[in-house]
């Protein structure tokens, strides 16, 4: 079984840049979305079920803003689109679907780069979310959380550790609340699993100031992270980079 997640900064823009030919040649399973700055109005009937897949989205209410989406080959049992917290279903960050015993979700928590009340509100976000992960950990259920989670949990994860310390994505806090998910509550970040040690070719976001992606200046931020018993089935990952769909690039893992 193969799960991709990609964060698209902008469903049309991605599309532009040859995203739906590419996806037609990889073979995916299921395929995570974030960032589809779109809502229902703006979507193509490509992008709404690109061929071999259907398609299902959770729109932010802010146009052009936020909002996640899955694509399967096959029809899931069920979807579950919100996590039923009001100020965060508003912007359109929680789809999860469901096959047998299986549930695959796509998840983009919010970035608090652009200032003191967003840092505020994903501090906020993390909190009530935290026992929604641990009811899904504790379910029974094998599930993979795909996302942009917008934290790098290690200082490998990211090229200038010692100088993003205080910056958001990289403090303490956030850190420690992934850190938490691993430990305590047995979340396993299927690629460190796979790659315990590798730095600059783990990043799968760069910053699109200072030639950031030239410089191989980047970021992990965009994980699979999978239940004990689901993380032991993947066996190979890849971060594609052969193409440039976004400032994100799709993390591809495969699962026997």
């Amino acid at each position: 079984m193969r799960i991709i997640t990609a964060n698209l900064n902008g469903i049309r823009s991605a599309a532009n840049k040859g995203f739906f030919a590419w996806l037609q040649t990889t073979q995916a399973d299921v395929v995570c979305l974030q960032e589809l700055k779109a809502q229902a109005a703006d979507m193509t009937a490509e992008m709404l079920a690109p061929a071999g897949y259907y398609g299902y989205f959770h729109y932010a209410e802010k146009k052009g803003y936020s909002g996640v989406g899955i694509y399967t080959k096959a029809k899931p049992d069920a979807v579950i689109v919100g996590t039923g917290i009001a100020d965060v279903d508003s912007e359109g960050r929680y789809i999860e679907a469901s096959f047998g015993n299986l549930s695959v979700i796509s998840l983009y928590l919010p970035s608090g780069s652009s200032g003191e009340e967003r840092q505020t509100f994903k501090f906020s976000v993390m909190a009530r979310l935290q026992p929604h992960l641990d009811a899904l950990a504790n379910s029974g259920r094998e599930v993979v959380i795909c996302g942009d989670w917008n934290i790098a949990h290690q200082e490998i994860d990211l090229k200038n550790y010692k100088g993003n310390r205080k910056n958001s994505g990289f403090l303490p806090e956030e850190r420690a609340w992934l850190s938490d998910l691993f430990s305590r509550v047995g979340w396993v970040d299927v690629y460190r699993q796979l790659h315990p040690d590798t730095t600059d070719d783990c990043y799968t976001w760069w910053s699109n100031r200072g030639a950031a992606y030239e410089k191989n200046v980047g970021w992990r931020i965009d994980y699979q992270i999978a239940t004990p018993n689901m993380q032991k089935k993947a066996f190979q990952s890849t971060i594609y980079k052969q193409e440039r769909f976004s400032d994100h690039a799709p993390l591809i893992i495969d699962y026997q």
